[in-house]
């Protein structure tokens, strides 16, 4: 048994330890991922919709967002993001406008909620 317990151990250290030399895959332009919107937006990333999902909670705010990689695209590039977070760096706000996936209020309003982005730099 002592035996089997130190192997046990030792596949569980070195799998521990090639998870943690092992760095994270850098996402590609224009990819996107779900999370919570308790989570911050991360930088180079804009929000691109929101919707109220029970694997974030419950109430009645929209508590699910998808988030768009734009670190790597080339200067002219527009895209459309919710108006949530602000354009990362090198972005500028080209137009506003009122998108339905990008109410990220229970509070409904028409108001302009989504931007026109452009890469500038």
């Amino acid at each position: 048994m002592t035996r089997l317990r130190a192997a046990v151990l030792t596949l569980g250290c070195t799998a521990a330890a090639l998870t943690l030399t092992m760095g994270t895959a850098q996402a590609a332009p224009g990819d996107t991922s779900t999370t919570c919107s308790s989570s911050l937006t991360p930088d180079g990333y804009v929000d691109v919709q929101w919707w109220n999902s029970a694997g974030c909670g419950s109430g009645f705010n929209p508590n699910t967002k998808k988030i768009m990689q734009l670190t790597g695209y080339p200067v002219g590039t527009v895209v459309n993001a919710c108006a949530s977070t602000w354009p990362p760096a090198g972005w500028t706000i080209v137009s506003s406008f009122y998108s339905p996936g990008c109410q990220y209020s229970s509070v409904p309003s028409f108001n302009n909620n989504s931007w026109q982005l452009k890469r500038v730099s």
